[in-house]
């Protein structure tokens, strides 16, 4: 089969590799009929380098067929149309059971210290191959897939992998009171999602953050309250612009929607850099270690939220050796909640919005559409944030 596979940093190439197939009762392989580029598959395109291996298969957004399932899976049968949430989980251990599958007990990569598996995500995460691919072997399948119905076109309910999920998760966690106001810094996919899921939930005023023209556009079309980076001489403008909507006090909650490649930072990029050029057995460790992530969008989000009021994380962030302002976080009552999104916690809440009325914009959410061949130039334009580009889907 034809998959996307990462070769060195920023070099990705579509190859020839094995068709997967089923290794355990529990397995199933689906025929993959579109899958997504996410932002974290950025961090693997420059700054995670250090925890690939030449030939990882990328990609962790698919859905498509059921092509064939193992003896252990119940509840699929060849033919079904499947989402597949981008963590492995069993759902029958404790983790799962309390809601937490990117905690699974059963997939956790205990030799790296790190959760549940994911498809298409380093060697901290199993190195299990990716999505971007013609095809796709599931683990866990008696508990992962997520069966949605004929009919309506793949956009309808590919989000379900992630974006949506994680979205959900981030609104959820930064637990924004009804009528109350939430600033979303990163206008990306996950920021974007995050804003429409905020106002279908209730919030009174969300306002959005972003330097991205494209960006700032398709938020303020639906309401959201833009504030443009580059108008602001520093943070410190930006927070006081907002604070000026919110009577001084700052936003209820404010989400993190960046992570570790934000704007800003030169000493943490050069470490990063730095390490993602060395050889792997250098620069692993040193990432391990020594790792220090981005962290402008985190210190705006921790000056700019309320006395009281919660941060919630979905920027992915990897650094071991950050610099934090706990004194102002204890000083200012500030809760915060992070983690990957438990996505088969949510998908039942999420699926009702999935309607043709089409309440979260996910029929056109998609701003490219490029055949699975195009995907080392679909990757260089989403990393550059050319021609527009928010959310890039793939079909093989």
């Amino acid at each position: 089969m034809r998959a996307v596979t990462w070769q060195g940093k920023r070099d990705v190439r579509v190859e020839n590799v094995p068709d997967p197939a089923i290794q355990e009762p529990t397995d199933a392989v689906i025929r993959i009929t579109s899958t997504g580029l996410c932002g974290s598959d950025l961090h693997l395109y420059e700054v995670l380098t250090p925890f690939m291996t030449p030939g990882d298969i990328l990609g962790h957004e698919p859905m498509g067929i059921v092509e064939e399932v193992g003896a252990g899976v119940p509840d699929l049968q060849v033919g079904d149309r499947v989402v597949v949430p981008f963590q492995i989980a069993c759902g029958n251990c404790w983790m799962c059971l309390t809601g937490l599958p990117t905690q699974c007990e059963t997939t956790q990569v205990q030799g790296e210290g790190m959760g549940a598996a994911l498809f298409g995500y380093t060697r901290l995460y199993g190195s299990v191959p990716g999505a971007q691919a013609e095809y796709l072997r599931v683990p866990q399948a008696q508990f992962g897939p997520i069966k949605v119905p004929q009919g309506p076109p793949d956009d309808r309910f590919v989000y379900l992998s992630d974006v949506l999920p994680t979205a959900w998760q981030a609104v959820a966690y930064a637990g924004v009171p009804q009528g109350g106001s939430v600033a979303v810094l990163g206008l990306g996919p996950i920021g974007d999602m995050a804003c429409r899921v905020a106002q279908v939930q209730g919030a009174g005023r969300v306002f959005g953050v972003d330097l991205v023209p494209e960006r700032l556009r398709r938020a303020k079309e639906r309401g959201v309250e833009t504030f443009d980076l580059r108008s602001f001489d520093d943070e410190k403008e930006l927070v006081a612009a907002i604070r000026d909507q919110t009577d001084g006090r700052g936003p209820d909650a404010v989400i993190d929607a960046v992570g570790t490649e934000a704007h800003g930072s030169a000493a943490a990029r050069l470490v990063q850099n730095t390490a993602a050029i060395l050889p792997r057995k250098l620069g692993a460790p040193i990432a391990e270690r020594f790792s220090i992530d981005r962290l402008a969008a985190l210190y705006t989000a921790i000056d700019l939220v309320r006395r009281g009021g919660t941060i919630s994380l979905s920027g992915v962030y990897g650094g071991m050796a950050d610099p934090l302002p706990l004194l102002t976080l204890f000083d200012k009552q500030i809760q915060m909640r992070m983690g990957q999104a438990n996505v088969r916690r949510w998908s039942d809440e999420i699926i009702p919005y999935l309607t043709d009325e089409d309440p979260l914009g996910v029929d056109d959410f998609a701003t490219h559409r490029v055949p699975l061949s195009e995907a080392p130039r679909a990757y260089e334009m989403f990393q550059r944030k050319q021609d527009g580009a928010v959310k890039v889907l793939m079909q093989p």
